[in-house]
């Protein structure tokens, strides 16, 4: 009987499993057994291993699917479906498409003025009403830059040709662009093609057309600052504009109340500590304003524009400690590099180095590595490596990272208006005639905070915000223990940069004393430098260089020469001039080697100023070696003698 139940069972379960009533979608979830032999009817459940194969269709069709296309057919079917897609994505995708075959032809050289014209005015009668739309598109933005281009073009031709009425339709032209455009300004600044139409927009700007945009940006400055492609349009704004339409920018980054009531500012008042002070105004709101502002343009890295440098310069004058401290420590390091080609982004810089900690000038000086020779060849990044190597006392490392690079590109630096500056503040610290006036009062600027900090923790120094030697602005500057001589000895002796300098004025000792700028550095090493740091320890280089040039000046005077002689071009006679004045061992040497005996060939012109110098020298010695042979020259009036050294030098 158990048997037979047995079997019974089992015949039951066989059909159960296979009989053809269909699974719900709940029968995977099933509590009931499933048996190894049984077969799922829904395809589903099948084996996933198994790459599903679509049914191909029957018929004639299917033999001509299967034959391979070529690669020329491929692209050109690639090509048709992605301008497909293309005119189902743009609405404008014909327009841009006739647009890109006229901007072709408009912006060829070959074509003339009229035809281009035409083109223009073709090309701005299809946009017309549309110009908002397809202002952003990469193509339409560049057609639209070429149409304004030429239409200012046109209309300066015109006005040359005094044919009022072509200059009147052209300007009508873009005027109608600049106001189809005008409602849309903000979101095209955010755009990154429709950033660079805006930027040709306002160069072809007229004054009103200026300010009505200056002032669309009322209340979103500081957002836009914020904005990686919005940033540009600002900073464009702000250089085009003038002092008002500037200080007009300014202010809606230095309180919320200025920013409501923008009429409350005048021209007259730029510095922000003057705004404060006249409107009385909160210090703390202001500080907190401009704190909200600046930190997160910082945190995004956007500070290469010169409205930026010059908020920091005034937020630095207001700045409590902690907060000042904190913007330095957020620019020490490469972001700085990236300021420091502004008049108040050099500033800022210099700021930087006099008040950051050990810690983070550091930083500064690796942030510059690969950097040097391009920051010493601008204007006013030369003037930060100038502040490093008066302030900075790790000496070691302004070795490793500024002077050896500043080695391996000295010949070319020598020459430079700019990049000299570093040598020269080596060679004679903070002198008039190699620093202006402004650059001398950048060196001596500092933030009132941190000095008063500086002041307590140095009170011997006696720390001032500004002064009027420049002197003792390098001592003010310094913020560190050692002394500013020796730090000169290190980077200038210790670190053969001076050596190497000596040896570039013997090889190139004609350039430099012919040079405009190089004579100056030839002048300065020549007399050893200022408090005759290169004495003694380069005095045999130094009569090599006495050598040399008495050896150019004894070359002899030829009636077609290549190049003029060092006795008669303007800025080597003089430089030879102030050398024998201040430098008696050189006079000895170009006497002996060069003008003895040939005085009355050289005593005209340029030259005679160089030979009358013998006599105007305040040492004994160098007057009466030449005085023998110049005497009888000054009788027969041959040679004319200043009567005094300085009028000499109010004359140069």
């Amino acid at each position: 009987m158990a048997a037979k139940d047995h079997d019974t069972r089992l015949k039951k379960r066989k059909q159960v499993s296979g009989g053809t009533k269909p699974e719900t979608h709940h029968s995977s979830t099933s509590k009931k057994p499933k048996l190894v032999g049984s077969k799922p009817t829904n395809p589903r459940n099948n084996d996933s291993s198994k790459p599903f194969k679509r049914p191909k269709p029957a018929g004639p069709d299917n033999a001509e699917k299967t034959t391979p296309l070529s690669k020329k057919e491929l692209r050109v079917r690639a090509k048709e479906l992605a301008e497909a897609r293309k005119k189902k994505r743009k609405r404008y995708y014909n327009l841009e498409h006739e647009l890109a075959h006229l901007w072709e032809k408009m912006r060829s050289r070959d074509i003339s003025k009229e035809d281009r014209y035409k083109l223009v005015s073709e090309a701005l009668e299809k946009m017309k009403g549309k110009i908002p739309e397809i202002a952003s598109s990469h193509v339409s933005s560049r057609v639209l830059q070429t149409c304004v281009k030429y239409c200012t073009k046109a209309e300066r031709d015109a006005k040359k040709k005094k044919a009022d009425g072509d200059a009147k339709k052209r300007k009508a032209e873009k005027d109608a662009v600049f106001e189809e455009l005008k409602p849309h300004f903000l979101t095209l600044s955010r755009s990154a093609y429709g950033v660079h139409l805006v930027k040709k927009m306002l160069d072809n700007a007229s004054k009103q057309q200026l300010a009505e945009f200056i002032s669309s940006l009322h209340g979103h400055v500081a957002s836009l600052l914020r904005h990686m492609v919005g940033s540009v349009v600002v900073e464009h704004a702000y250089q085009l504009g003038n002092a008002t339409q500037k200080q007009e920018l300014l202010v809606e980054l230095y309180s919320t109340e200025l920013q409501l009531f923008k009429d409350l500012v005048l021209k007259k008042e730029g510095r922000l500590v003057d705004i404060i002070s006249k409107l009385d105004l909160q210090k703390s709101s202001v500080l907190k304003h401009m704190t909200s502002v600046i930190q997160p343009i910082l945190e995004k890295g956007i500070v290469d524009h010169s409205i930026l440098h010059r908020v920091l310069i005034e937020y630095f004058t207001i700045a409590e400690e902690f907060s000042a401290t904190d913007v330095i420590k957020q620019l020490s390091g490469p972001l700085l590099v990236r300021m420091i080609h502004t008049r108040d982004g050099s500033r800022v810089g210099m700021l930087c180095v006099k008040h950051g900690s050990a810690k983070e000038r550091k930083k500064i000086i690796k942030g510059m590595k690969g950097h040097i020779r391009n920051i010493a060849s601008d204007q006013c990044g030369s003037m930060v490596l100038v502040s490093l190597v008066s302030v900075v006392d790790d000496t070691k490392l302004i070795t490793k990272v500024v002077i050896n690079e500043l080695q391996e590109h000295l010949k070319d630096l020598v020459f430079d208006k700019d990049g000299r500056r570093p040598l020269l503040q080596l060679l004679h610290p903070n002198c008039s005639r190699y620093l202006t006036p402004y650059d001398l009062a950048s060196l001596s600027l500092s933030i009132p905070s941190l000095s008063n900090k500086v002041e307590s923790d140095i009170p011997s120094e006696g720390m001032e915000t500004e002064t009027n030697d420049p002197d003792e602005s390098t001592q003010l500057v310094d913020g560190g223990k050692k002394d500013p001589s020796i730090r000169r000895q290190e980077l200038l002796v210790k670190s053969g940069l001076a050596e190497r300098l000596v040896d570039v004025c013997i090889a190139s000792a004609g350039e430099l004393l012919r040079s405009n700028f190089g004579k100056e550095v030839m002048y300065e090493v020549a007399t050893g430098g200022a408090d005759g740091i290169l004495h003694p320890t380069l005095d045999d280089k130094l009569n090599e260089l006495y050598e040399a040039i008495a050896t150019l000046v004894a070359e002899p005077k030829s009636e077609e020469p290549k190049e003029e002689h060092l006795l008669e071009n303007f800025h080597s006679s003089r430089t030879i001039r102030r050398l024998i004045l201040d430098c008696p061992a050189f006079a000895s040497t170009l006497w002996n080697k060069a003008l003895k005996g040939k005085c009355e060939l050289w005593a005209q012109g340029h030259s005679c100023r160089v030979v009358s110098a013998f006599l105007a020298s305040s040492d004994s010695k160098v007057n009466k070696l030449a005085k023998k042979e110049l005497q009888p020259l000054i009788d027969a009036g041959t040679l004319k003698v200043p009567e005094t050294r300085e009028a000499i030098g109010t004359k140069e």
